[in-house]
């Protein structure tokens, strides 16, 4: 794991892979699984790994935190950065943070915690939990209500933020008042577009964010490497086929459980058995299954095609 100190820079130079995390049948963290996944993950140049809503961390037991970080920073490989997710309630959040600060990583993303909040008591949190844990924290925002943009600039400029992980569905991604004003205050190579692919081209072109977090990326990562390398490029017409090939899967995903689908597509993939989900979630519905498989067999066999492309050069 690369425990080297973290700059806003890095952001922008790979996508975020957000990967499930593979279980055994007792629901015992499985390190042979999760490790089949992050090589996969690595090989097609991804360098930041993000653990949070798509690996189940809302309902992971403060007992098995440790074991967890522990595990992550073993899996992953010596130039490869890891951001596990804290919280989403206060307490468990300080009680991660008293773990986290006996480690070496160098953020953790705060999960988003819907009601019970407001912003002068986000400001407060995070600011005392940033301090226990002894870094900064990227903080995941999927509601204008969560937290205003005055309050977030300024955990931000005091550094108690280091990055934000934007991920307010809109209609039209381009139209995004919130997304404009925050960016008046924040600088774009410190938020990343956390929705995974579908609005990934308009909020790096329009926006000029740094990169995106994926889901569907963890199976063709090759394939989300080059789109990101496309895009920054602006090479419209080769972003636009690489963009093409993720949407039947995230449209799958949006349609069903962005978590669900995911967890289920990477074992049907058979880079890794994710083995069961942690409840309180379980898999998807067996009539979905047929359908899932599909869409993560094209999109495998695109990858692979890819990657012959690219050898064969």
């Amino acid at each position: 794991m690369n425990v080297s100190p973290l700059h806003e820079s890095e952001f922008a130079a790979t996508v975020m892979a957000v990967p499930p995390l593979a279980r055994r049948a007792d629901l015992s963290l499985d390190a042979a699984q999760n490790q089949k996944l992050i090589r996969h993950i690595e090989a097609g140049g991804v360098r930041t790994l993000l653990y949070g809503g798509n690996a189940n961390l809302y309902h992971v037991a403060v007992s098995e935190y440790r074991e967890l970080l522990e595990l992550l920073a073993v899996c992953a490989g010596p130039g490869t950065r890891v951001i596990p997710a804290i919280g989403p309630d206060y307490g468990k959040m300080l009680d991660e943070a008293r773990i986290l600060a006996q480690t070496s990583y160098r953020t953790a993303m705060v999960l988003p915690l819907t009601g019970f909040t407001t912003s002068q008591g986000i400001e407060d949190g995070l600011s005392r939990i940033a301090e226990t844990a002894g870094m900064p924290l990227t903080l995941y925002i999927k509601s204008e209500e969560y937290v205003d943009v005055d309050t977030l600039a300024r955990l931000v400029e005091r550094g108690t933020l280091i990055a934000i992980k934007y991920a307010i569905v809109r209609e039209r991604p381009e139209h995004d008042p919130y997304l404009r004003r925050l960016l008046q205050h924040i600088s774009p190579t410190q938020i990343i577009s956390g929705m995974g692919e579908r609005p990934a081209l308009v909020h790096l072109r329009d926006f000029g964010l740094a990169s995106w977090t994926t889901g569907s990326g963890c199976i063709a990562p090759h394939a989300v490497t080059a789109l990101l390398h496309a895009v920054k490029a602006a090479r419209a017409d080769e972003a636009q086929a690489l963009y093409d090939a993720f949407m039947p899967l995230e449209t799958l995903r949006d349609g069903i459980s962005l978590i669900r689908v995911l967890h289920d597509a990477v074992t049907f993939s058979k880079i890794a058995d994710m083995g069961p989900l942690l409840p309180l979630l379980s898999s998807t519905p067996l009539e979905h299954h047929a359908k899932i498989d599909a869409e993560t067999q094209a999109l495998l066999a695109f990858e692979r095609h890819l990657v012959e492309r690219s050898t064969i050069r």
